[in-house]
């Protein structure tokens, strides 16, 4: 009953604000333009102002679900013409506050003591005011300049009440939407639902912070991306402190360009830290609208970005993170056989698919985009071109990746406004082609040989015990197929000769002569597997309790030209052994 009720609130605001006038009529369908022709918003008057302005303050009233998708769709103004964009981008951190005074109380309750005996100056004006949370500016007792952010009041219910109607709509999809299946909507919805509940709380936030600060603390890292400190004693579950920033949003490329900020710089620089989150340390911000990123201009010549509000962050499974890096560069190098394999590799695309006819349609969408800049490229046609390839050969949408899918979508607006002639690929393509290098060769295998070894040291007692009883288990079945085969030959041999039998003496000597030779090979291969296991984990051992890196690592990773030439003589000698 409440979901009918709020689909009923959901029409009154949008029959208020006329956002009839949102859809343009020349694409509408006769059915749909003879229902927005006769449909219950009819009857109200246009409200003031463009159509923009309404949709943000519809966005506004329907609460924090609906602001995020206008805070999605400002970051397009590509797809989207300027008198919807613009109003959109209030959204990002002018979401209309609540009272400063309330504010206040929400943090007294969580400290359980006045504001003035924590800070020395607090401002009940927010700073900002976003769709979860609002931010209030202080001041602490040493002079250091803070920033307090509070979740608003009852958020949790108005989450709950629209991510269950986002539910039933899903399950609807799902049921009786032709190829509804492929949406895989039930599981993004819940996806999307816990993402936005993880958002809310304060201290997963401020550790997700504290992460990635630790991420970009080297000295070549801070160039790229600074990150504020926390303040662990003055966050709690609904409360948030941390250092105050000052920077240029990035949205105000005219400022930017007044400064003389190396604009090219900022945008490749923007593309490294995006790939570097991705795939070095596999934790990226996954909220990267213009309202949670600033620029540090104090260096025209060196900016860096500052990043702030990592409520939703994300990360991807080794497979995924794998699959995904060989399919970019396959793309990146035009190889669109391997783009197509790869797909199907990874269960993106049914296994029955066509690898052939995949291949054509990926090169037909791909193809007139390629080593152009974002200036040049149509995002609108490139979407169309995937969502019919997507629904022609059966591709269901990966509930994982769609947060970084998300993620992808603010970049690349972000980086057509700031500088529209990047070209991605240029850019792109080293890192990911250095990345892959640094994972499959040796310097990358010996890393993860050092990262498994405390796991393989606490199972090493137990390999003699596991080596012999698998050795005996093929010892066992290999003397009861040579005692079948000699029963065998023993009947064929009684059939040829007719009265010649054999003596029984004789044959139990060979059967027991056959059996001790089999446990005479089992013990050999047993000593020869155990001597291998115990030098490896002796050089393993070696190498875990020496407090710097072993010079033997040290000299394999300054000579692994010799890795190829070593490698088959080390198989032979095991194969020999």
């Amino acid at each position: 009953m409440s979901s009918v009720w709020r689909c009923l609130q959901i029409l009154w605001v949008f029959s208020r604000y006329r956002l009839d006038r949102l859809i343009p009529r020349e694409y509408c369908s006769r059915s749909l333009a003879l229902i927005l022709a006769l449909g219950p918003w009819r009857l109200f008057p246009a409200p003031p102002g463009n159509r923009g302005d309404a949709f943000q303050k519809a966005l506004e009233e329907l609460g924090p679900i609906f602001i995020k998708v206008g805070q999605l769709l400002s970051t397009r103004p590509d797809l989207l013409p300027p008198d919807i964009a613009i109003p959109l981008s209030r959204l990002q951190d002018e979401v209309a506050p609540f009272d400063g005074a309330v504010a206040r109380a929400i943090i007294e309750r969580q400290w359980q003591c006045p504001i003035e005996a924590r800070v020395q100056e607090f401002s009940e004006t927010p700073l900002a005011s976003a769709s979860i949370a609002q931010v209030h500016t202080a001041r602490l007792p040493d002079g250091q300049q803070v920033v307090i952010k509070v979740t608003r009041p009852d958020i949790r219910l108005r989450i709950d009440r629209d991510t269950r109607l986002m539910a039933l709509l899903a399950d609807f999809v799902e049921r009786r939407v032709d190829q509804g299946h492929r949406l895989n909507a039930p599981q993004v919805v819940a996806d999307y639902r816990q993402t936005i509940l993880d958002e809310m709380d304060m201290p997963r936030e401020a550790a997700n912070t504290s992460q990635l600060k630790r991420n970009f603390s080297s000295v070549a890292d801070a160039r790229l991306l600074y990150v504020p400190a926390v303040h662990w004693p003055l966050t709690g579950d609904r409360v948030f402190t941390m250092e105050r920033i000052h920077g240029i949003p990035i949205s105000q490329v005219d400022a930017l360009r007044s400064l003389d900020v190396d604009l090219k710089l900022l945008a490749e620089r923007g593309v490294e830290i995006f790939f570097t989150q991705v795939f070095r340390d596999n934790f990226f911000h996954a909220d990267m609208h213009p309202g949670n990123i600033f620029i540090d201009a104090s260096k025209p010549e060196d900016p860096r970005y500052i990043a702030i509000d990592c409520g939703i962050v994300g990360s991807l499974a080794e497979e995924d993170q794998a699959y995904l890096a060989k399919n970019l560069l396959a793309f990146f190098r035009r190889d669109y056989r391997a783009v197509a394999t790869l797909h199907v590799a990874s269960g993106w695309v049914p296994p029955y698919t066509p690898i052939g006819e995949f291949e054509a349609a990926i090169r037909t969408a791909c193809e007139p985009i390629f080593e152009r800049p974002l200036a040049e490229i149509s995002f609108a046609h490139f979407l169309l071109r995937l969502f019919e390839t997507a629904r022609r050969f059966e591709m269901e949408v990966q509930p994982q990746l769609v947060l970084l899918q998300k993620t992808l979508v603010h970049i690349e607006g972000l980086g057509r406004t700031l500088y529209p002639e990047l070209d991605l690929w240029q850019t792109a393509q080293p890192y990911l082609e250095r990345w892959m290098k640094s994972r499959i060769g040796p310097p990358g295998l010996l890393q993860a040989m050092r990262e498994r070894l405390p796991e393989w040291l606490e199972h090493s007692p137990e390999v003699p015990e596991l080596v012999y009883n698998a050795l005996q288990n093929i010892a066992g079945s290999s003397a009861v197929g040579g005692h079948l085969q000699y029963r065998e030959r023993q009947e064929i041999g009684r059939s040829r000769s007719a009265g010649a039998g054999r003596d029984l003496t004789s044959s139990r000597k060979s059967a027991a002569a056959s059996q001790g030779n089999a446990q005479h090979r089992l013990m050999e291969k047993f000593i020869a597997v155990t001597s291998i296991v115990v030098l490896a984990l002796c050089a393993g051992v070696a190498g875990f309790f020496v407090s710097v890196t072993p010079p033997w690592i040290i000299w394999i990773e300054s000579n692994t030209w010799l890795v190829p030439s070593v490698l088959p003589l080390a198989l032979w000698a095991v194969v020999r052994s």
